[in-house]
């Protein structure tokens, strides 16, 4: 998925960070009610509203259980959203807060994806979340040894090619198309079809691969 920045979501971001700041200081004497703690970070991405039309966006700040979004996009309380960021990968949740320049989503995770989040955020936080520039620049790689195998549920082995591959998940290049949703093996490691691309599938690892091992050299 594409994750350029349109000149009308860089204008929002300045206005939605001063909103999104208001909407977590109007909720910091609230901790209580809150699960998760929220970790500033500034991800690239998209996201899809009910009628499967995609637009831009910036995060603002997140937490496993939700995300602000920098858009100047009009969505509505309540709406399902369905993001796919930069170095996260996909995520969705509800539209419950609306701020000018943005809105914020909450989520309810599955405790495994929950984990998983939290790891994400975690190594975000303490890298010290560089600029967009950056982000992009280290987001995607296409391994030097593209060739893989993608194992269904079933046991049935495919032969497949790594087109590209971020820590959180790859696009893979395969004539069957599992169902989204369904749990595979690429290569040695587990993931889950997260949308089907026009030569294949798109997935999401159970797990993060750890930045130490991110290079041209991977093998999943």
């Amino acid at each position: 998925m594409s994750a350029s920045i349109t000149g009308a979501t860089t204008r929002a971001e300045a206005s939605a960070f001063t909103g999104g700041v208001a909407w977590g200081s109007a909720e910091s004497g609230l901790v209580e009610r809150r699960r998760h703690q929220r970790v500033k970070v500034r991800l690239a991405g998209r996201f899809m509203r009910f009628n499967r039309e995609e637009f831009d966006c910036v995060t603002i700040d997140m937490s496993p259980g939700g995300i602000a979004f920098a858009s100047n996009v009009a969505v509505e309380r309540g709406e399902r959203i369905i993001a796919y960021l930069n170095q996260v990968g996909r995520l969705e949740g509800t539209v419950a807060r609306i701020f000018p320049g943005g809105f914020a989503i909450q989520m309810k995770l599955p405790p495994a994806k929950l984990d998983r989040l939290a790891d994400q955020l975690t190594w975000l936080a303490n890298r010290g979340s560089p600029g967009l520039t950056d982000d992009r620049k280290h987001d995607r790689i296409s391994p030097r040894n593209a060739r893989t195998t993608l194992k269904l549920a079933n046991g049935r082995e495919l032969l497949a090619k790594v087109m590209d591959v971020s820590m959180s998940g790859a696009a893979i290049a395969v004539d069957f198309r599992p169902a989204v949703g369904a749990r595979v093996l690429v290569g040695s490691t587990p993931a889950e079809v997260v949308r089907h691309l026009e030569f294949g599938v798109a997935v999401e690892f159970a797990r993060m691969i750890p930045p130490e091992t991110f290079d041209a050299d991977l093998i999943l």
